[in-house]
């Protein structure tokens, strides 16, 4: 399940449950559809994530390329500090941004 506010810049999409293979489909539907529907950037708020699997981090690089085609952009907000290393390590901050709690 996520809560999805659309403003006229961005689009804000904010899980309420970890980002892993049970969910994935799921959130990577509401993801294409966003993208496909409104054209706008779009905004992860991982506020209410606290663990992410190799299929959820799958989903995030697959919308980031999806967007970055159009000439949109990816930012991740608010993840907690393992998160923000394990994407350091795989060096996701050089594609889109990344931004700790």
């Amino acid at each position: 399940m996520t809560e999805i506010l659309k403003n006229d810049d961005n689009i804000v999409v904010k899980p309420m449950a970890d980002i892993v293979a049970s969910m994935a489909e799921g959130f990577r539907s509401e993801l294409q559809q966003l993208i496909n529907e409104e054209g706008k950037d779009i905004i992860i708020d991982m506020d209410n994530v606290e663990m992410i699997d190799s299929v959820g981090i799958g989903v995030i690089i697959a919308t980031h390329n999806s967007l970055n085609k159009n000439g949109k952009t990816l930012k991740v907000i608010n993840i907690i500090k393992d998160i923000y290393t394990l994407f350091t390590t795989m060096r996701l901050d050089r594609h889109f941004e990344i931004k700790c709690v």
